[in-house]
């Protein structure tokens, strides 16, 4: 907006006076005045509908009002989910699945978890992995096929994913399978935070089977990936 003024006015505004305030204005300097003019203009009635569209309560999202593509809507998200879905990683060490198997959920640093947990401020930190856990639980694994990495380094202890999450449950060695759960998360009510709850959570469905690095299916696949040699 500042190219939109010349010297003389930017002087006045700091309250320059004397010969520099006073000095005569070529003529080239009114020509670009009326032309930086005549682009506001043009701005500000361009802008009119993308302001309209701002204030309505059914905006439209990363959405095109011009040609020309000065005064569109822009943000970091086209539209924002009103249902909080997420996935829960839970591993166990026991080496034959049944029925009765004990799993023990993996803790990230910033995503709801356990519901006893109270919300952690990460503002300035950006969780990455959470972040995606997030857009993960919107689809299935197949179409976020790095889940199977996570789960593989996981499955081998690896270092650099244990330090994207908060906790392992397995500190000594790692679980001989993995599978993850789809759970549906809401505040908890008043009732509930008396109980000592943050979150109400619902079971929704299975999201990835169990998984172990002894199938040889799911090394086939991180073969194919690229993911193992």
């Amino acid at each position: 907006a500042i190219s939109c003024f010349n010297d003389r006015q930017l002087l006045a505004a700091l309250g320059a006076v004397g010969a520099a305030a006073n000095a005569v204005v070529p003529e080239m300097a009114w020509a670009r005045v009326a032309v930086l003019g005549a682009l506001g203009l043009v701005i500000f009635l361009l802008s009119i509908k993308p302001t309209l569209n701002l204030l309505s309560p059914n905006q439209a999202m990363n959405a095109g009002f011009d040609p020309l593509g000065l005064v569109n809507t822009y943000g970091a998200f086209g539209s924002v989910t009103r249902e909080r879905y997420e996935i829960v990683l839970e591993g166990t060490d026991e080496p034959v699945l049944s029925p009765s198997t004990k799993w023990r959920a993996y803790e990230f640093k910033g995503k709801p978890g356990d519901p006893t947990r109270r919300p952690p401020q990460v503002t300035p930190y950006h969780y990455k992995i959470d972040w995606q856990m997030w857009f993960a639980a919107m689809g299935s694994y197949r179409s976020n096929p790095w889940l199977l990495n996570l789960v593989a380094k996981l499955l081998r202890g690896d270092s650099g994913a244990l330090s994207l999450i908060r906790a392992s449950p397995f500190p000594e060695k790692p679980p001989r399978f993995i599978r993850a759960q789809l759970y549906l998360y809401k505040f908890a009510s008043s009732e509930e935070r008396s109980r000592g709850l943050w979150w109400h959570r619902s079971y929704v469905e299975p999201y990835l089977p169990p998984l172990s690095l002894d199938e040889p299916e799911f090394r086939s696949i991180l073969k194919r990936m690229g993911w193992e040699s």
